[in-house]
């Protein structure tokens, strides 16, 4: 069951946005031999209120025993159902810049329940060109990739390329995109597009490391 799924079948989508952070921190427990925990552990974990915490499990149909807490293998493998993770997901990557050659290579899809099994891109003087292992295919490959069951479409385009990119995944039938171009994506109903602007999470990390080196407003205008 993908995301978009989890939150059509009733699971709240801020609920399904900590998802991931809960399971990566169950991981970190599975890995350190700790077999069960409790809401306040993995809210520690995640920085995440405990009460969040069990509400958010109670969504996947998960209760902690008292005194006991939470299985963590359990837990772990009920997150990862909800996620889809339990699935192997065909993952194409559009647009083999340095970014897009950098997902290439990235190895951890894998162990996410992510499988990249085509690159692509518009400009001819890639194709045939083999990065991590696979061979760089034109756009015009993706209804076929289709076919094949590609699920998910990561656009790693300049901004300008990045809406003809979308289209081509959307008509040849790709339904859940992940958009790394900085740009606002138009798609049908239906499409799920998850946006990742990466010079915006650098702004939002500037705002935070300015605040440590400058006294609150208030306090500036009282010192004036």
């Amino acid at each position: 069951m993908s995301i978009d799924q989890s939150a059509r079948r009733g699971i709240p989508e801020v609920t399904v946005a900590r998802l991931p952070e809960y399971l990566r921190a169950l991981r970190g427990f599975a890995e350190q031999g700790t077999t069960s925990i409790s809401s306040e552990d993995l809210a520690a974990a995640t920085g995440v209120r405990s009460a969040k915490v069990r509400k958010d499990l109670s969504q996947l149909g998960s209760y902690g025993v008292r005194g006991v807490g939470y299985d963590v293998d359990h837990l772990a493998y009920q997150i990862s159902l909800a996620l889809g993770q339990t699935h192997d997901w065909p993952v194409a990557i559009v647009g083999m810049g340095n970014l897009g050659r950098a997902l290439a290579a990235y190895r951890g899809f894998a162990t996410k329940g992510f499988r990249i099994v085509a690159l692509l891109d518009q400009n001819e003087l890639l194709h045939g060109e083999r990065i991590a292992g696979l061979v760089v295919r034109p756009v015009t490959d993706l209804p076929e990739l289709v076919l094949e069951g590609l699920a998910i479409g990561v656009i790693a385009t300049p901004a300008d390329s990045a809406q003809d990119v979308s289209d081509r995944l959307v008509d040849a039938g790709v339904r859940s995109i992940l958009n790394f171009a900085p740009t606002m994506l138009t798609v049908p109903d239906g499409v799920v597009v998850r946006k990742v602007d990466l010079s915006t999470e650098l702004q939002i990390l500037a705002f935070h490391e300015q605040r440590k080196v400058e006294p609150p407003t208030h306090l500036q205008e009282a010192r004036a």
